[in-house]
């Protein structure tokens, strides 16, 4: 009867340790719960960072492009009638970080958030403003006119960029870009495992600003 006792404690110890282990298909990582929506949030670089709880849930009317910038705001982007577009949604969450390489004149910031070919469209114009030492005097503001959809998934994005968003040129005291009404811009978005972001500048013939009120 005593050669019983040591294989049964064997077998208390391994039921323990079975029950300690938890589940080994999962790494001992917590199991989403069902509901949770990763695409709630948007990371365009290190850790990702999610929407702050008390962003305003309303969706801008089309009357938006007279809006006041929030404080603070190197830009405003206005979506208009294209709020509920999940491109355009993309558009208005990244083009503050494109804007932001803008003003600080930082081609690295794109390389770092962007698809490579739109840091190949972005970077000289950056890297030449800085060589110029011209400058960006926000706020700026930016206006979505239209939308269409282009092969290969892409949704290109038309606006109206205010004069604030061209750079200044302090020693010839001029604007580098004269928009005294607006200037086209045209982005071609595309949907990464990063959500939607701009993919490539596309061609802005065709877009007409001279009658779109620029809140910034």
């Amino acid at each position: 009867m005593r050669r019983l006792g040591v294989p049964a404690a064997l077998l208390a110890a391994t039921l323990l340790l079975t029950a300690c282990s938890g589940n080994q298909t999962d790494g001992g990582m917590p199991v989403p719960v069902e509901g949770d929506d990763p695409s709630s949030t948007i990371t365009l670089s290190g850790t990702p960072t999610p929407l702050p709880s008390s962003a305003p849930t309303s969706k801008p009317s089309a009357s938006a492009t007279t809006a006041v910038p929030p404080a603070n705001a190197q830009v405003v982007v206005v979506p208009g009638n294209f709020a509920d577009n999940p491109a355009v949604q993309g558009l208005v969450k990244s083009y503050p970080v494109y804007f932001s390489a803008l003003v600080a004149r930082d081609s690295d910031i794109i390389k770092s958030n962007f698809p490579a070919y739109f840091y190949a469209d972005t970077s000289e114009g950056i890297d030449e403003a800085k060589r110029n030492g011209w400058v960006m005097k926000p706020p700026g503001s930016v206006v979505v006119t239209g939308i269409s959809t282009e092969p290969m998934g892409i949704v290109r994005v038309k606006l109206c960029r205010s004069q604030t968003t061209q750079f200044w040129d302090p020693k010839g005291k001029r604007w580098t870009v004269a928009a005294p009404k607006g200037a086209p811009q045209v982005l071609d978005m595309l949907l990464t495992g990063l959500g939607w972001l701009p993919y490539r500048v596309g061609p802005s013939a065709g877009v007409n600003c001279a009658k779109v009120h620029f809140p910034a």
